[in-house]
């Protein structure tokens, strides 16, 4: 491994400054339980790595806003796993946590971490883009917020720009009425990652579904909405026919990419499966 500069700002500001936008050896890193084995593998060569470690206050820990939830990059997701304040307003969150990757990961690894990296395979994308959630970027332009619908653009590829890092996380109130699942399936080990993952979110008036929104990961290049599914779910009743068409709307409008957990086909019949078992359990 090439020799690099390590560098502990005090401060967000501070981290923020060290940032070089033309440089992309330049990385921040929290837990980095990403970033360390891209680097053992000589995937990733760093320059300087801006440690956020010392970094304190509100960039940590869980807060109430307005009903909803701000919660701090640097917040690990073992404090996220085992907050009441999380499980009271977003517990398909809770649920998410318990299952994600191991113990030992989610001990080290933070939140801001796991949404900048871009790794399609990761959980709470899709479950935070169900809550209509959105994290706040800053740099020395300015800050400015970013729907969880357009954080990932792509394999590895954010909206997160060289001289940004993520500061905090909104996560809105939710609707007393609104059914939540987040539903996935691992091929392989029970800590790897997943084939696919699936999160629904709908609510109900007067016997039928008001409002929907799913969301695949894994089995995608990237966490996306699935506006088919979500349009055969509105104005539907919440029963298993309509859960069946919603699933066959997800599995066309779905563009599903082959890897070592599966073909094409293989994880367009993954998606069909679990966007119906999703929102059977979500009800």
């Amino acid at each position: 491994m090439k020799s690099f500069e390590l560098l502990e700002p005090a401060t967000l500001d501070e981290a923020v400054a060290l940032l070089e936008p033309g440089d992309p050896g330049v990385r921040a890193i929290a837990g980095a339980t990403a970033l360390m084995p891209m680097m053992k593998a000589r995937l990733f060569q760093p320059t300087r790595l801006i440690s956020l470690r010392r970094l304190d206050g509100a960039v940590r820990g869980v807060r109430d806003e307005t009903g909803g939830l701000r919660i701090g990059a640097l917040t690990t997701l073992t404090e996220l796993e085992r907050s009441a304040r999380v499980r009271a307003v977003a517990p398909v969150m809770s649920r998410a946590l318990r299952m994600l990757s191991n113990v030992r990961i989610r001990n080290v690894a933070t939140l801001g971490g796991h949404l900048a990296h871009g790794d399609p395979h990761m959980d709470l994308p899709p479950v935070l883009m169900t809550l209509g959630a959105r994290v706040r970027a800053i740099s020395r332009r300015g800050e400015r917020w970013i729907g969880l619908d357009n954080l990932v653009l792509g394999y590895y590829q954010t909206a997160i720009a060289a001289d940004e890092l993520i500061a905090d996380l909104h996560v809105p109130a939710q609707p007393a009425d609104a059914k939540t699942w987040y539903e996935k399936f691992t091929a392989l080990s029970a800590d790897d990652w997943p084939t696919v993952g699936v999160a629904v979110w709908y609510r109900t008036a007067g016997g039928r579904i008001a409002e929907a929104r799913v969301a695949v990961s894994a089995a995608t290049e990237r966490p996306v909405r699935i506006a088919a599914a979500e349009a055969t779910l509105t104005g539907a009743a919440a029963a298993d026919e309509t859960f069946r068409k919603a699933a066959d709307a997800a599995a066309e409008g779905v563009d599903p990419v082959a890897d070592i957990r599966g073909s094409a086909a293989y994880k367009r019949e993954m998606v069909r499966v679990h966007v119906r078992r999703a929102l059977e359990k979500a009800r």
